[in-house]
């Protein structure tokens, strides 16, 4: 079974196969940056993570863009209001975004351009679609998109011109439909957010952005287009017109994933209800864990964020972690590399990044892996917990990458180990004096700390519940 994708332009799951064999182009609608990033950023850098993955493991060369909105209307409405140039705020929340993505441990793209340094490829194409009849200029030095001037329009959302809302606009847009490609600058807007332009001074409007950058870093044509569902109209939309009116043949694939939600509600910054990675932190919440739980639910299904829902992905994410740190002491860390993933998750994983299916078969694997253990075969074991973190590595999760160490969180692990052993030594010495009562009483107590005792052919052994 090869890679297969769900397009959203035809909506169907197609099989993938890019424009030029053995490489692929990428383009991920990145933030604006306007304010500190939250979990439901995090979770489209995490999904596009987990594909750009696995198409790297699938042989591909990857060419990987993610953008940077560092220049918007919302980012000069924060300057104003914190009393800060625009562009300290874009920069201090870029800075913000970066470390959030490292904490996760999503991998870079290959380029991460910012809005900003492209003006020149903005104009250019500007300047293209204005010649090709598809573009006009308002005499205040607004640039308009001529939607009627496109019929394809709407073909990406399912949508037709002739149903949206048009009313035309006397010195303005013709039409409530065109959408903006320059905007004029205004009095009282800061003067450093304005460029040179054959229209005047002026800025370009969010949806050009990505078109000219897409175009700079991948060329005319590229393979695969992405960002949430929350933009596939109009920003996607708008990307699609503009490019396809300009002559470019632009994506062959458009994925999109799905929002994290809070309490049925799209996560937002004017909502008030942001969470970031450390604010989780503090709670108690891991960072494996919390990019357990953004890799558990299918890219394009809606998620209801709650605390409780990502403690279970923290308990989920401990079993295997405890599976594999259980492997590698008893077995030593060498005996678990190398190893190979099995058929169920290489098929869940081609089906459409189906990671809910992929994540079960690890989960299967490592209670065999445990059984291994408890009966002494240290060849099954062996076996099994290479297979497991060749699993876990693959989506950016194996226990024993040095990223997920925690110094606090080492200190702690070995104060208790050196706690639960000699509880463990006490409880050997009373079975050997058949004090079994006693045996079982310091058991009990383990267990009420949640502490899991189990006693294997190799001694005893202790997990966290």
């Amino acid at each position: 079974m090869s890679l297969r994708l769900y397009d959203t332009g035809t909506r169907s799951v197609l099989d993938f196969q890019p424009r030029k064999p053995g490489e692929v182009g990428v383009y991920l609608c990145g933030l604006t940056v306007q304010g500190p990033p939250h979990i439901g950023h995090l979770r489209s850098g995490i999904s596009y993570d987990l594909l750009i993955r696995w198409l790297r493991r699938s042989g591909y060369k990857v060419t990987y863009v993610r953008n940077v909105t560092d220049i918007d209307d919302k980012i000069l409405v924060r300057g104003e209001e914190q009393g800060r140039p625009w562009w300290s705020i874009a920069y201090a929340n870029e800075c913000l975004l970066a470390d959030a993505y490292a904490a996760l441990g999503a991998e870079p793209p290959t380029y991460e351009p910012r809005a900003t340094g492209h003006m020149t490829q903005m104009i250019d194409l500007i300047s293209e679609l204005i010649d090709r009849g598809h573009a006009y200029v308002t005499g205040a030095g607004d640039v308009w998109f001529d939607v009627s001037s496109w019929p394809d329009y709407g073909q990406l959302s399912h949508r037709r011109p002739e149903d949206m809302l048009s009313s035309p606009e006397p010195g303005a847009k013709r039409d409530s439909r065109d959408f903006g490609l320059w905007k004029a600058h205004k009095p009282g807007e800061p003067a450093d957010a304005a460029w040179t332009s054959p229209w005047g001074p002026g800025r370009p409007g969010w949806h050009i952005e990505c078109s000219a950058m897409a175009r700079r870093y991948l060329g005319d044509a590229f393979d695969i287009h992405g960002g949430g569902t929350d933009i596939m109209f109009p920003h996607h939309e708008n990307e699609l017109a503009q490019s396809s009116a300009a002559g470019l043949p632009f994506t062959k694939y458009w994925v999109h994933g799905g929002m994290l939600n809070l309490a049925g509600t799209k996560m937002s910054k004017s909502l008030g209800n942001t969470l970031s990675i450390g604010a989780l932190g503090e709670k108690g919440f891991s960072k494996a864990a919390i990019r357990y739980y953004l890799s558990s639910v299918h890219y394009r299904s809606a998620v209801d964020f709650s605390e409780d829902s990502l403690g279970e992905a923290q308990s989920a994410w401990e079993r295997l972690s405890n599976f594999v740190h259980r492997a590698a002491e008893a077995l030593g860390t060498e005996a678990t590399i190398g190893g190979t993933m099995s058929g169920d998750f290489v098929n869940a994983m081609d089906d459409d990044l189906n990671t809910p299916a992929a994540i079960a078969a690890i989960h299967d694997m490592a209670r065999d892996g445990n059984a291994a253990l408890d009966a002494g075969n240290d060849t099954a074991a062996s076996s099994i917990a290479a297979g497991v973190r060749a699993m876990l590595d693959q989506l950016g999760l194996d226990p024993l990458d040095p990223h997920w160490d925690d110094p606090g969180d080492a200190k702690l692990h070995g104060a208790v180990d050196a706690l639960v052993k000699l509880a463990l030594e006490q409880r050997a010495e009373a079975r050997a004096r058949k004090d079994y009562a006693a045996a079982d009483r310091i058991r009990d107590e383990l267990a009420h700390a949640g502490i899991t005792v189990k006693d294997t052919p190799r001694g005893p052994v202790w997990t966290v519940d």
